[in-house]
């Protein structure tokens, strides 16, 4: 009798204490539903609004390169390796840094004679070398550019004109478009007889910095007939678009 007193004592325990434990499991699953924070209890209003500041570019990326032809693929290349390191060495002299000079494109092409039913026949052969120039000083560049050409480059490509370190612009341009963003909502909210509560959400919908048309000039010296090339920068718009969601009450 003992034995099974003690036993029917055990299962009248564990009887008592399982609702306390499914209680305190069943407060455990309730605590882990929680209710959005950002739920709007007023009004909703979004509102897509863009920054803008405008830049002087200054930087300028302008490929140069030479372009040689030969009877031979061999002789093609070794005049254009001669002119071509020249071209560089050149832009070295003008204080052109390594790091703004990088090697764009090489190429090595047979040149034909066509004629009437007879197939082409290959007359010789023209190579070219190009490199990437990047400029750090946009004003001097057209001058660099008559450099190289005196030097023996023949073929020139650009400029494309960016502004450096253009994210810090971008940041201000941000701060820009969430201000136009913040009195838009205040607009909004004047003209329907509310007040703007909060700022629920924002994300950026893109940034972008065209580039601008460049303008290639020739600037006569006074006295000379000879000409430099100038390449003037202009200006350029950089902007940020945001999308803003507020809360009214």
């Amino acid at each position: 009798m003992g034995t099974q007193m003690k036993r029917r004592s055990l299962m009248l325990l564990v009887a008592a204490s399982l609702p306390a434990v499914l209680a305190t499991q069943g407060a455990v699953a309730q605590t882990v539903v929680a209710s959005p924070v950002s739920v709007i209890q007023g009004t909703r209003l979004d509102v897509v609004a863009e920054g803008e500041v405008v830049r002087v570019p200054d930087i300028a990326t302008i490929g140069a390169g030479v372009v040689t032809q030969a009877p031979t693929a061999a002789a093609a290349m070794a005049e254009n390796a001669t002119r071509m390191a020249a071209t560089v060495a050149a832009l070295r002299r003008a204080g052109v840094a390594d790091r703004d000079i990088q090697t764009s494109a090489i190429n090595l092409a047979p040149q034909y004679r066509y004629g009437e039913n007879v197939p082409p026949v290959i007359t010789g052969y023209q190579a070219s070398n190009q490199v990437s120039v990047r400029f750090r000083d946009v004003k001097r560049s057209g001058a660099i550019l008559d450099t190289l050409v005196a030097q023996g480059a023949n073929q020139i490509n650009g400029p494309s004109l960016s502004v450096d370190k253009a994210e810090a612009a971008l940041d201000q341009a941000r701060t820009a478009a969430i201000a136009t963003a913040r009195a838009r909502a205040e607009l909004y909210a004047k003209a329907a007889g509310l007040s703007v509560k909060r700022i629920v959400s924002i994300s950026e919908q893109g940034s972008s910095a065209p580039s601008p048309q460049p303008i290639l000039m020739m600037a006569m010296k006074r006295g000379n007939a000879a000409a430099d090339s100038a390449v003037e920068p202009g200006e350029q718009r950089l902007s940020v678009s945001v999308s803003v969601t507020f809360e009214l009450q």
